[in-house]
C-alpha cells in the first residue's frame, strides 16, 4: 500500500480520531500534525477549519449521522471520517459537495478495505440525496437545545437554571463561533502606538478590543511570526483573561501572590506593572517544575525576569513558604471546569461532568483558605475562573466570605468599566457578551 498523501482532510481525520478516540487535546494534536505535514497556508486553514468545527458540532453531526448507519458497527475513524464529511456539506458553504464526496471516499479507499469505501459512498450519496433531520422536530425544548449547539444536557440545563433559557440560548450559539485571535501589548517594551504601527508595516490587520484597553483583536496577517511577538512586544491572550490583572490595580512596589500560575500569562501581566527597584515582585506559583520553568520563559521573553521569582509549590502549602501578612495582593486564578472557553477547547465539553464542576468547588476554597493568611491588611485577593458556572463562582466566593468574616466583597472594576451598571459586586463575562471567552471575577478585601 502507498503512503497516504498528506492533505487538510487526511491531517483533520487524524487529529479528530484521536481527540474523539483517546481524549487527546485538540490543538495540540493539530499543531503537531501540521508541523509534520507541510500543508501551504489555505490547506492549514482548511484542516484547522474542519478540526474545530467537527469538534464544536459533533453532537449535532453524529445525531444527523444516526440514521444512515444505524446499528452498524462501525470504526471510529470510519465514524469520524463521516463527520468530517457531513461538516463540510452543512457548514463549508464555499466546499461543493462533489469535492468533499470524492475526497472522504479516496481516504476510505486508501485506508480501509473495499467494504469500508463502498460502505462510505452509500452513506455519502443517501446524505445527499435524502438530507438530515430537521432538529426543530426534537420535542423536548432541553434536547432539543443540546443538539443544536452540541454540548450535553447537563450543561444546557445548568445554564438555564443560571441565567434563564434566553441568555444560556445566547451562550451556546456564541460557543461554536470561531474564536478570535487577540493580543495583548507589552508594556513593560513599548506602548499602543508602536506595536499598531509596526503590525500596519507588517501587514497584519485588526481591531481595537471593547474589553480590554492594550489588547488588538487580530483579524488578518500572520502576527505570531511578526517582529513584534519574536521580541517580546506582543504576546497571545484572550481578552476576558486579560481582566482579573486589569481589575487588581497594581502598583510598581507591590509584593504579589500569583497561587495558580501556569503557563504564566497573567504572571507577566502582573509584572508589568511592577518597579523592582522599589520592591515589586510577583511570586508565581504552581505545583509542576516544568510548568514553573514554562513560567520563567514567558517571563524572559516578554523582559519582566528580574521582578517574577517562581516556586515550584502547591498552593495550598503557601505555609511552608512564606509569612503571613507578606503580600499586598494575591491573585487567585484558581483550576476550573473550564466552561468559558468551550469556543477555544470544544473538545472539554464532551468530557467534563456535573461532579467535576462540584469538586472544583472544594478545590478553589481549599486554595483561597491556604493563601488567606498570607495577605496584608486592607489588601485584595482577586478570585478568578475561566468557567461560567455558578457553583464555581459566586458559591465559591459565597462559602468563602461565611468562613471568613474579616474579608469584604468590593465591586470588581476594569479599565474598561464593563457592566459597570450591574446589580453585582462580583463580575461574569460570558462568552456571548463581548465574543471573546467566559470568565469570573471578584474582588475580596482583608479588613483592616
Amino acid at each position: 500500500m502507498t503512503k497516504e498523501k498528506a492533505t487538510a482532510r487526511t491531517v483533520a481525520l487524524t487529529a479528530i480520531d484521536r481527540v474523539r478516540q483517546n481524549g487527546a487535546y485538540s490543538n495540540l494534536q493539530l499543531n503537531q500534525l501540521l508541523n509534520r505535514a507541510q500543508l501551504n497556508d489555505q490547506d492549514r486553514r482548511l484542516a484547522t477549519n474542519i478540526v474545530y468545527g467537527v469538534l464544536q458540532h459533533q453532537l449535532t453531526l453524529e445525531y444527523w449521522l444516526t440514521p444512515f448507519i444505524k446499528d452498524k458497527k462501525v470504526d471510529s475513524w470510519v465514524e469520524s471520517l463521516l463527520l468530517t464529511a457531513l461538516y463540510q456539506y452543512h457548514y463549508l458553504e464555499r466546499v461543493p459537495n462533489w469535492a468533499v464526496t470524492d475526497e472522504t471516499i479516496e481516504i476510505a479507499k486508501h485506508r480501509g478495505n473495499p467494504g469500508i469505501r463502498r460502505f462510505t459512498t452509500g452513506v455519502l450519496h443517501a446524505i445527499l440525496k435524502k438530507g438530515v433531520t430537521d432538529l426543530n422536530q426534537i420535542k423536548d425544548p432541553i434536547k432539543r437545545l443540546a443538539i443544536s449547539a452540541s454540548v450535553p444536557e447537563w450543561i444546557v440545563k445548568e445554564l438555564v437554571n443560571q441565567y434563564g433559557q434566553a441568555t444560556a440560548a445566547k451562550v451556546l450559539s456564541a460557543i461554536n463561533e470561531p474564536a478570535r485571535l487577540v493580543i495583548r501589548v507589552n508594556t513593560a517594551k513599548t506602548n499602543l502606538a508602536t506595536v499598531k504601527a509596526q503590525l500596519t508595516k507588517e501587514g497584519v490587520t485588526y481591531q481595537g478590543s471593547q474589553v480590554a484597553p492594550n489588547a488588538l483583536v487580530i483579524s488578518g496577517g500572520d502576527v505570531l511570526n511578526s517582529t513584534l511577538f519574536s521580541d517580546g512586544s506582543v504576546t497571545i491572550q484572550d481578552e476576558s483573561a486579560m481582566l482579573p490583572v486589569d481589575s487588581m490595580n497594581v502598583q510598581p512596589g507591590d509584593r504579589v501572590l500569583d497561587a495558580c500560575a501556569a503557563p504564566g500569562g497573567k504572571t507577566v501581566q502582573i509584572a508589568e506593572y511592577l518597579d523592582p527597584t522599589v520592591g515589586g515582585q510577583v511570586d508565581a506559583l504552581d505545583i509542576h517544575q516544568h510548568k514553573t520553568r514554562l513560567i520563567e520563559k514567558n517571563a524572559r521573553r516578554l523582559h519582566v525576569a528580574d521582578r517574577v521569582r517562581t516556586h515550584t509549590l502547591d498552593a495550598r502549602k503557601v505555609d511552608d513558604v512564606f509569612a503571613d501578612g507578606t503580600f499586598d495582593k494575591i491573585l487567585v486564578d484558581a483550576p476550573c471546569s473550564g466552561m468559558g472557553l468551550l469556543r477555544r477547547k470544544p473538545e472539554i465539553r464532551y468530557t467534563k461532568k456535573l461532579t467535576d464542576s462540584q469538586n472544583l468547588h472544594k478545590i478553589q476554597l481549599s486554595i483561597l483558605n491556604a493563601v488567606t493568611p498570607k495577605l496584608k491588611k486592607g489588601g485584595i485577593i482577586t478570585y478568578s475562573t475561566c468557567t461560567i458556572m455558578k457553583q464555581e463562582n459566586d458559591q465559591t466566593v459565597k462559602d468563602f466570605l461565611a468562613a471568613h468574616p474579616d474579608f469584604t466583597l468590593v465591586k470588581t472594576q476594569t479599565a474598561r468599566k464593563l457592566k459597570d451598571d450591574r446589580f453585582t459586586a462580583t463580575l461574569t463575562i460570558l462568552p456571548s457578551d463581548y465574543g471573546s471567552d467566559g470568565f469570573f471575577i471578584s474582588s475580596l478585601q482583608r479588613n483592616l
